[in-house]
């Protein structure tokens, strides 16, 4: 594959074959569904482009280090050749062919021959295969335009006589000259592909071949394609883990960066999950394996990015429509201009009609319109990629460059999602006993609450006896002490209330509870025998940057909306403290996306972004669907965007990402089109009847291989490029 219409031809083929293919031109890769493998590489080959099954992740269809040095030593060669016939013009040789120069000339058209023959083969072999699938490439405009130059010069030397005196002029330095400067840009090309696809080619790094199972009490190394779930694997310190596992036994760092985006290594004690690719601390532990190879969350991480990195954007479809028809109307137009310059030019009329049909046909080459849209998705998403923002696919970044609102859940997603006891208030007893007691008690619990509760003690649990949940106001229960046994109440106000004197309705702690609403934490009140011993205010901690996230938001121009089941004084109080003005409290989870939906009439395009099973219609809804990585599969299953890192900042990135990513294809596409639309005509002799000036075939090759050399380096500016918040 060269270019835009080879894309658009594939696609066809596999299309008409009843399956559906997605082309990587860079990487020159095809994604195919719908088709068994062995039809999808006839429709191929019925079309001139002959593949091969690529049956592991690992393969990548283009080598870019080897075809840098293949193309590298072809422009070697077309250039070390032309440059000097080219000077030996310059400089005032003889360019005419006449009996004297014949013989000369014969021989340095054999040798460009052989030249053209060993640095542009690819390009005769495109156009062979091209001809007999009855289509046209970029192949088919190189190889008429250097072969015609090359044909036209050979048969001056051979049958001068045929040709005017004035239109003698060979074109042997134009033909290899052209093929060297087109393979320099295609090796300087694949040098800046191969830095393109790193994002990807770093994931992939993450696999390991190898990994040390555990065998009835011995330790044997056997392939991890070999490795099956509930099999178990010893971690050593510094291993990288092979498959996404659940700790056995031992405890460590592990450090999960290359998933996550977060640099700080994250503890794991048994019970804990790892996942595949990440690299284990200072500890040594044994997993057991919950997922096999293809199954891993880096797997499917790696299989959605190439998804992504292939995906096409509404904004590259006129592109597509180009190309179908651009080679066969360029080859038009070239004809066209040829037969003017002979019918009405001046002399050698001959000789211009072949200079112009040349130039036009190899100026025109649409390489750069072909990559001006895939290279730049490609180094948009591998950035996200590394920033730790999973793209599902191409057109959602078009669709966040165009987010006008976002709509937050709060659980999960501003918060932690994991409540802890935030503030205590002790009032009578003792401390550590009452801590003691309550961990014992909420040990016995499923409530959402009860493992915050349950950690205000690390102590082994007391002795707990009638034992009673309480529904919709806690629960009770009897702890043996030291100093007896003694009935225990934990619960909202409404529990304690009841229980009469000596308990709330006796001690004053109106202004306690008032202060915990403002600060959006739950209330929760415990009573020894009836005494109120305790009050305690348990809330769901903001993510750290949280309150910076929804700054930068708003200084993106983003309306922000606060939607979340909670009541309304809580989801205000979390508003307050992260600065967003709009709040909808109290949404059941079935009625999220009627939210999302009534928000989309209204013209604004609506990101939302949430973690739960909840969240799903909501995040499907929405123009952009937005889940944070810790959350439920069904929300990250249900979201375009996924947020891998733990930072809520990362938000702001994705959208700032986007932008730059969609203004960048806009340069490139910008860019493509002007080359074609003056390059052309140019190339075709509009500017000689005013300016005397008529481009040459060398200079156009030149900036054909400029035209794409330009559009793959403006792409990879955005793998460093900052990303302003505008």
């Amino acid at each position: 594959m060269s270019c835009a219409s080879c894309v658009t031809k594939i696609e066809g083929a596999l299309r008409s074959a009843g399956g559906q293919g997605r082309v990587d031109l860079s990487r020159k890769v095809v994604r195919v569904k719908g088709l068994s493998a062995d039809k999808a590489l006839a429709a191929l080959s019925g079309v001139g482009y002959p593949g091969e099954l690529l049956t592991s992740q690992q393969k990548s269809a283009v080598d870019d280090g080897h075809q840098f040095r293949t193309r590298l030593w072809q422009a070697a060669v077309g250039l070390g050749l032309g440059i000097p016939m080219m000077l030996w013009g310059l400089l005032g040789g003889d360019m005419m062919v006449n009996e004297a120069t014949r013989f000369g000339w014969g021989l340095m058209g054999a040798v460009t021959g052989l030249a053209m023959f060993f640095t542009g083969s690819h390009f005769y072999v495109g156009l062979w295969r091209s001809l007999k699938a009855k289509s046209a490439t970029m192949d088919t405009l190189i190889a008429l335009g250097t072969g015609t130059a090359w044909l036209y010069s050979m048969a001056l030397v051979l049958v001068p006589e045929v040709f005017p005196p004035g239109s003698r002029h060979v074109y042997f330095e134009a033909s290899v000259m052209i093929l060297g400067l087109i393979n320099l840009g295609h090796a300087l090309e694949a040098r800046a592909r191969g830095k393109t696809s790193e994002a990807l080619d770093k994931l992939l790094g993450l696999k390991i071949d190898e990994a040390l199972r555990l065998e009835d009490g011995t330790e044997r190394w056997v392939s991890v394609a070999d490795i099956v779930v509930d099999d178990l694997i010893r971690v050593r310190p510094g291993d990288r883990i092979a498959l996404d596992s659940k700790v056995i036994e031992g405890e460590s760092l592990v450090d999960e960066s290359m998933l996550s985006g977060e640099p700080l290594p994250v503890a794991k004690a048994p019970g804990e999950q790892v996942y595949a690719g990440t690299v284990n601390g200072n500890g040594s532990l044994v997993i057991k394996v919950t997922a096999e190879a293809d199954e891993s969350r880096l797997s499917q991480i790696i299989a959605l990015v190439e998804e992504a990195q292939t995906s096409k954007l509404p904004i590259g479809r006129l592109t597509d429509a180009i190309s179908a028809v651009f080679v066969p109307v360029v080859v038009a137009i070239a004809l066209l201009a040829a037969l003017i310059w002979y019918w009405i030019g001046p002399e050698p009329a001959l000789s211009h009609a072949m200079v112009v049909l040349t130039t036009v046909l190899i100026i025109a080459c649409p390489c750069a319109l072909g990559l001006a849209t895939p290279m730049s998705i490609m180094v948009g998403v591998g950035r996200a990629a590394a920033m730790g923002i999973l793209v599902k696919n191409g057109e959602a970044l078009e669709r966040a460059s165009k987010v006008t609102t976002v709509v937050l859940d709060k659980t999960g997603t501003l918060t932690l999602g994991k409540p802890e006891v935030r503030k205590t208030l002790w009032l009578a007893g003792d401390e550590v006993i009452t801590r003691q007691a309550i961990a014992s008690l909420e040990r016995q619990s499923s409530h959402p609450l009860s493992d915050a509760l349950a950690a205000l003690s690390d102590a082994p649990s007391l002795a707990v006896s009638e034992f009673q949940n309480l529904p919709g106001e806690g629960l009770m229960g009897k702890v043996t002490t030291q100093d007896g046994t003694h009935e225990w109440h934990i619960g909202n106000p409404r529990l304690i209330a009841r229980l009469g004197e000596g308990t709330a309705a006796e001690l004053d702690v109106e202004s306690e509870l008032s202060a915990l609403a403002r600060d959006a934490l739950t209330p929760v009140l415990v009573a020894k025998n009836g005494e109120l011993v305790a009050l305690l205010g348990v809330g769901d901690p903001l993510r750290a940057d949280a309150k910076a996230a929804m700054a930068r938001l708003k200084a993106q121009g983003k309306r922000l909306v606060l939607l979340s089941g909670d009541n309304q004084h809580t989801a205000e109080a979390v508003c307050r403290a992260v600065g967003i003005e709009e709040v909808i409290a109290g949404v059941m989870p079935d009625e999220k996306h009627q939210h999302v939906a009534h928000l989309k009439a209204s013209g604004e395009v609506v990101a939302m972004v949430g973690d739960g099973i909840n969240d799903a219609p909501a995040l499907a809804e929405a123009d952009v669907g937005i889940a944070m990585g810790t959350g439920t599969d069904v929300a990250i299953e249900s979201a375009s965007l996924t947020l891998l890192s733990p930072r809520l900042e990362a938000l702001a990135d994705a959208f700032a990402l986007s932008k730059a990513t969609l203004g960048n294809i806009r340069q490139n596409l910008f860019g493509a089109f002007i080359y074609n639309v003056l390059g052309i005509p140019v190339a075709a002799g509009v500017l000689y009847p005013a300016f005397g000036i008529l481009l040459s075939p060398v200079l156009a090759g030149a900036a054909m291989a400029a035209s794409s050399l330009t559009v793959v380096t403006n792409a990879n500016r955005l793998k460093s490029k900052t990303l302003k918040d505008e």
